[in-house]
């Protein structure tokens, strides 16, 4: 049976794709849970703090919204106030789901300190600003480290930084990930994910970027922990992240089929299940008569073969059976007793 612990923390990110608008956030909350996920995350910063106002785009970002305005103007307004997270917060407790959000600054992390969350993201963007990570590394919560763009001797640094500033290994989980929007498949590089796991001795997981949900499945199946992808109400409204992300039917998808693989990956015992145990006499074999034999008649090569059901003497012992004496008469294809 699967137990809690080998079972998958599925984190939907609605992140931005609120668009600013505290209804359509309600509405993104509603649809993780009855896409019946288990974290519903944002992005919590002041803008002012995260970008200079003259910050270009990244491409992605230019891509899903050509206009000509600033990263500055653009974050400006998917800012979420501090009343808003409250409401959002209190949406999550009523609905029964885990509310939970990155912040991209000193200050929105302290205020996010402040809100009593279960866990602390850290963001690909923040793995090399080591004052973030020292001040992340204090609040004694469990962390999820993406790693969007490092190298692996970042993630040792900022593995490195963490667990001196008080971080437990055990309470970290570290994220692969790929920060293009939407990663192409031959970038994804999935196994560095287990690489990760065995340079580090953490629990692993991906955030996903791909379009589809075929990566984030396989994840599951090479050991991620945590899984985290981004979905919107309507890939088509105007925002930075709506086109790389699952539609409700797809976040749902995407769940059910994690959920299976869990299932699936058993306990890696090798052994007959529950189920199919009684399709071992139907589908093996025993030894039969190939001829009829007399009573008294040696058992021989030529008189014995195997053949269904399988409920008689094993083929695996037909030289042992070889060379003894028939006891009884047996028609052809009966099943041979000693």
């Amino acid at each position: 049976m699967l137990t809690e612990n080998d079972s998958t923390l599925i984190i939907a990110e609605a992140g931005v794709n609120h668009n600013g608008d505290l209804d359509l956030a309600y509405r993104l909350i509603d649809i993780a849970v009855e896409a019946g996920v288990d974290v519903v995350k944002f992005q919590t910063f002041r803008s002012e703090l995260l970008v200079t106002e003259n910050a270009k785009k990244a491409e992605y970002q230019i891509n899903s919204n050509a206009n000509q305005e600033s990263q500055y103007e653009m974050l400006r307004k998917l800012e979420i106030s501090k009343e808003d997270h409250f409401r959002l917060i209190e949406h999550c407790k009523k609905a029964g789901i885990e509310f939970l959000s990155t912040a991209f600054d000193l200050e929105s992390l302290e205020f996010l300190k402040s809100l009593n969350l279960k866990r602390v993201k850290i963001p690909s963007g923040e793995i090399t600003n080591l004052p973030y990570l020292e001040q992340v590394a204090k609040i004694g919560l469990p962390i999820i480290l993406s790693t969007g763009m490092a190298k692996l001797g970042e993630i040792e640094a900022a593995v490195h930084a963490l667990i001196e500033n008080g971080a437990r290994r055990n309470l970290l989980t570290v994220l692969h990930c790929n920060t293009e929007y939407p990663t192409p498949f031959q970038d994804v590089n999935l196994r560095a994910m287990v690489s990760i796991a065995h340079s580090f001795g953490v629990e692993i997981g991906y955030s996903d970027h791909t379009d589809g949900i075929e990566v984030a499945i396989a994840a599951v199946s090479l050991g991620a922990k945590v899984i985290e992808k981004h979905f919107t109400i309507d890939k088509s409204l105007p925002g930075p992240d709506h086109k790389a992300s699952l539609d409700p039917v797809e976040l749902k998808k995407m769940v059910r089929a994690i959920r299976n693989i869990e299932q699936a990956l058993g306990n890696g015992i090798k052994e007959p299940s529950e189920s199919e145990k009684k399709n071992v006499s139907v589908t093996r074999k025993s030894l039969v008569a190939a001829t009829p034999i007399e009573a008294g008649e040696t058992f021989t090569k030529s008189n014995l073969t195997a053949k269904r059901p399988g409920f008689g003497i094993s083929p695996m012992l037909y030289y042992d059976v070889l060379g003894k004496v028939s006891k009884r008469k047996f028609q052809k294809d009966e099943l041979i007793e000693l």
